[in-house]
C-alpha cells in the first residue's frame, strides 16, 4: 500500500528540486515556472491558450480543481482553456476516454462528479465497466455513452495526449502550460515555498498563471 501511495505522489507532483523565495505575482523563470526550450504554436489568436494536464485519481488535481474552475470563469474570454487527461500508462486510458466522452456529449457537468466519486465516495473508476455503471447512475444512456467512448474521435484525442505529454515533458500532475511555452504547477511553486499548505500553493500557482498570461500583453 505504501508503494502505491509513493507512486501516486510521484505521478501527482513529479520531482523538481529548486531553491528560492517564491514570488508568485512576479515569478522567476526556473523558480515558479519553467520555459519550454521550443515554444509550441497555438491557434487561439489574441487569446492565451492555457492547458491543464490532470488525472482523475490524483488527489492534488482534485484539490486544485475548485480554485482552477473559479479562475477560468474569472478569466472569461481572455483565454482558451483546455484540460488534458494524462496517460502515463495504459491503465489511464479508460479515464482519458471518460473525459473526452463527457466533453463530446456536452456533459461536462459530470467532470466534478467524477472527482467526487473517486476522492469523496472512494469509488473505483479505472475500468470501462465501472465507468459505465457510474455514468448510468447519473442519467446518461449506457449505449449512447459507449458509442462515443469507443469512437474514432475519442481514440484520436487520447493518442494526441501522448504527443502533448512528450512535447511539454509532463512528468506529474496537475501541470499547467501557458501560451505553449510556460510551464508551472503547485509542485514547481512549492519547491521554492516549502511548508505552505496545499491551498496556499494552489492559490500561488494561479497567481503565477496570471503573471505568465500578462507576458503576452
Amino acid at each position: 500500500m505504501r508503494l502505491i501511495q509513493r507512486l501516486m505522489a510521484a505521478f501527482c507532483f513529479g520531482f523538481i528540486a529548486l531553491s528560492a523565495v517564491a514570488t508568485p505575482t512576479d515569478p522567476a523563470e526556473g523558480v515558479e515556472y519553467q520555459r519550454l526550450q521550443n515554444a509550441q504554436p497555438t491557434d487561439t489568436g489574441k487569446k492565451v491558450e492555457v492547458l491543464e494536464f490532470f488525472w482523475y485519481n490524483c488527489p492534488h488535481c482534485f484539490a486544485f480543481e475548485p480554485a482552477l474552475a473559479d479562475w477560468v470563469k474569472k478569466r472569461g474570454d481572455s483565454i482558451v482553456f483546455r484540460r488534458v487527461p494524462v496517460g502515463f500508462r495504459e491503465s489511464f486510458v479508460p479515464q482519458q476516454k471518460l473525459y473526452y466522452t463527457l466533453e463530446a456529449m456536452n456533459r461536462f457537468d459530470l467532470h466534478r462528479a467524477v472527482f467526487d466519486a473517486v476522492h469523496v465516495s472512494r469509488q473505483k473508476l479505472d475500468k470501462e465497466e465501472q465507468i459505465l455503471d457510474f455514468i448510468e447512475k447519473h442519467g446518461v444512456e449506457r449505449k449512447k455513452f459507449l458509442d462515443v467512448y469507443n469512437s474514432f474521435s475519442v481514440q484520436t484525442k487520447v493518442s494526441r495526449v501522448r504527443q502533448l505529454q512528450e512535447i511539454y515533458r509532463i512528468e506529474g500532475v496537475p501541470t499547467v502550460v501557458v501560451d505553449g511555452q510556460y510551464i508551472t504547477s503547485p509542485s514547481i511553486v512549492g519547491a521554492s515555498a516549502r511548508g505552505h499548505s496545499e491551498e496556499a500553493l494552489n492559490k500561488a500557482t494561479l497567481q503565477v498563471m496570471d503573471a505568465l498570461i500578462a507576458k503576452k500583453k
